[in-house]
């Protein structure tokens, strides 16, 4: 199965079930993310480095603004689509396997979390991963230790605070905060 194959079901069918097509493809893109985050994030490079190493685990090139600070961890690396300019501080997470699109513009803070799965509430369907993408529009600020959940879109200009739990979307030109975030202030 080809991670393009996997995209369209994803598309048509939020859950993946673990043994299927779809679940061993995950399996092996999560240990080539580790293999390119253990490169990442073991050794000093430069950003020029990292934009490379990056562009590897992402599996397409990033522009010449993109900005990280290692460490920085992912279960998939290819369901990651990132904008010009955008700056990821230290020690983010982002489990993309539903999709990560950042636009441009974007500051993302030390230990921002975006988590594209959750499993089923049923006990006996808690094999069952629901998978849900998450979209940053452009000129968005995440703040330290701020948590973004599947299904959220996040209006052009927004900020969400330090440690905000975003649960729903951000409307554009807003603050969020809170858990779960709400909002603060229109801007």
């Amino acid at each position: 199965m080809s991670i393009e194959k996997l995209r369209r079901h994803l598309e048509n069918d939020r859950t993946v079930i673990g043994g299927t097509e779809e679940g061993k493809l995950l399996d092996i893109l999560a240990d080539e993310a580790m293999r390119i985050t253990d490169k990442l994030n073991n050794s000093y490079h430069n950003q020029e480095e990292i934009r490379s190493i990056f562009s590897e685990l992402i599996g397409k090139p990033v522009d010449s603004s993109f900005r990280l600070f290692p460490p920085f961890y992912t279960e998939c690396g290819k369901n990651i689509h990132i904008g010009r300019n955008v700056f990821i501080n230290f020690c983010c997470h982002f489990q993309d396997q539903g999709g990560v699109y950042i636009g441009d513009d974007v500051l993302i803070g030390s230990n921002v979390v975006f988590a594209t799965i959750n499993h089923d509430l049923d006990p006996e369907k808690r094999h069952l991963h629901h998978m849900g993408e998450i979209r940053i529009g452009n000129r968005v600020w995440i703040g330290a230790n701020a948590t973004v959940l599947a299904g959220v879109t996040v209006g052009d200009g927004a900020v969400i605070a330090a440690g905000a739990v975003v649960t729903e979307d951000v409307p554009p030109c807003t603050v969020v905060g809170g858990v779960p975030a709400h909002v603060i202030k229109t801007l």
